[in-house]
């Protein structure tokens, strides 16, 4: 018997085939065909905010193990023109660590997400990727408000989020980091989206 060389999904959970990076879809994450890959990123020094740095693969393998089992949360591969480029994590917040920081709501969903090395620097491409996983988030019309907790020091993912109309409300301190607390509702991006 063959060993199978492609993802055992067979559909996207979100595709996007007019968006100006090309064809955008966003894949169950399928632990034996997509792990090797994350693992290459998440160790790398540029991923040391998603605090992984010093894993093994089967760490990481059971972490992802862990995330895809798990009926409160989801990992997603982002492909644009077919070709492995992001990864997000999204999840209730009442099922996770950050619920206990504040009074989750019905409709709220935290999201993480990882761009891969780039092959090539293209302008903008970040916010892209972000507005594309925000897109996603929102086309679910239970999702009335994304929440997130990064690092404080991650300036980069602040500088997204507040391009994409999160509101900053307070430092929290979690297990693994000192993060800042961010909530954004559906009207709040698509104005900050109307606006860029």
């Amino acid at each position: 018997m063959k060993k199978a060389t492609a993802p055992l999904h067979i559909m996207p959970v979100y595709q996007d085939n007019n968006h100006p990076l090309g064809l955008v879809e966003l894949w169950p994450m399928d632990l034996t065909h997509d792990t090797p890959e994350i693992y290459q990123w998440v160790t790398q020094p540029y991923a040391r905010y998603w605090g992984m740095t010093d894993k093994s693969y089967k760490q990481v393998l059971a972490e992802y193990t862990t995330i895809c089992h798990n009926e409160h949360a989801a990992a997603l591969i982002g492909k644009i023109n077919s070709k492995t480029t992001f990864l997000c994590e999204y999840y209730d917040p009442a099922h996770d660590p950050i619920g206990s920081h504040y009074d989750p709501e019905p409709g709220d969903v935290g999201m993480h997400i990882l761009l891969g090395p780039p092959e090539q620097r293209i302008p903008g491409f970040s916010w892209q990727v972000f507005s594309i996983i925000m897109d996603f988030l929102f086309e679910n019309p239970y999702h009335d408000r994304v929440v997130v907790e990064p690092d404080i020091h991650n300036e980069k993912i602040h500088r997204l989020n507040k391009r994409a109309g999160f509101t900053y409300v307070k430092e929290i301190q979690l297990p693994h980091k000192t993060a800042a607390l961010a909530f954004c509702t559906r009207s709040q991006y698509f104005q900050a989206k109307k606006n860029n």
